[in-house]
């Protein structure tokens, strides 16, 4: 049996939802603005005329999605920083 209707979830090992890690991409448009995006998404999130602009709009996204991973493309499309927002989990918490 298929669930297609659970949203930022899936369905794991025995029927157990399991919730998908939340992420956005900035990413530069053709048109030369900085778009948020959702993976899998079909349309931005948000859009911004500078990077800086897209890449606090993108934050603000995450951290009232209760948090996740905001990944920073640079103008050839690499990722160039990647950065956990509160009160995302990071997989490479710092050693203290």
């Amino acid at each position: 049996m298929r669930h297609s209707s659970l949203r930022g979830s899936e369905l794991g090992e025995r029927g157990v939802v399991a919730k998908r890690a939340n992420s956005r991409d900035v990413v530069q448009r053709d048109d030369g603005k900085w778009a948020v995006t959702k993976p899998g998404g079909g349309r931005a999130s948000a859009t911004a005329d500078t990077q800086r602009q897209a890449i606090q709009r993108g934050a603000e996204i995450l951290s009232n999605d209760g948090g996740g991973e905001l990944r920073i493309h640079a103008t050839d499309g690499r990722v160039r920083d990647q950065r956990t927002i509160s009160p995302g989990n990071d997989p490479y918490p710092p050693e203290g």
